[in-house]
């Protein structure tokens, strides 16, 4: 069954420690992606997933346009991130654990994330709907986000470890929508 994510109901954050005293969360919030779920056999499922950098948002304008910047993401060279899964493995229940390639700032690097899914459920307009919680952590520095600001009194300004929080809302694709995602993917494989 082919999925594609409602970003309107779906929220794909992040946390990083700032002078080793607190975190800033953050978020993007133009993102889009597919996930063509096999319930009978989880790990032939593959989901997919594109971010625009220049929706970066931490509420502080300042902040953004910094992370926007060559010192950061440099969302003018690198305007998109992207995720491709590899292998999705249920490890017990509605929990699973998805590995795959994660595109950011022109490096690719494996990433696992852990997960949870949520039964299906149809809403008041006859869509069916499920949910996905995923989470877990990188380091910056293994994508070139190496910028940072040593502290006087030791430490760091930005943490090399980002914490990922990623809460989506699945719609299943109307049938014509699925028979075109199905072609895409059959003519990008080739």
């Amino acid at each position: 069954m082919s999925w594609t994510i409602d970003s309107a109901h779906s929220r794909v954050g992040f946390g990083i420690r700032h002078m080793m005293i607190s975190t800033v969360r953050g978020e993007f919030t133009k993102f889009e992606g597919e996930v063509d779920l096999d319930e009978q056999d989880p790990s032939k499922s593959k989901a997919t997933a594109r971010l625009q950098v220049s929706s970066i948002d931490t509420g502080n304008a300042d902040r953004d346009q910094h992370l926007r910047s060559a010192d950061f993401f440099d969302a003018e060279a690198h305007p998109t991130i992207t995720f491709v899964s590899r292998n999705i493995a249920m490890s017990g229940g509605e929990a699973f654990k998805v590995t795959g390639d994660l595109t950011m700032h022109g490096v690719t690097k494996e990433v696992t994330l852990d997960g949870e899914l949520s039964q299906a459920a149809k809403d008041p307009w006859g869509n069916m709907r499920r949910g996905v919680a995923l989470s877990g952590s990188l380091n910056r520095k293994d994508f070139g986000l190496n910028w940072n600001q040593a502290l006087e009194a030791g430490g760091v300004l930005v943490d090399e470890k980002v914490r990922l929080e990623i809460e989506l809302e699945l719609v299943q694709a109307p049938p014509q929508e699925a028979a075109k995602l199905a072609e895409s993917e059959a003519a990008s494989s080739r």
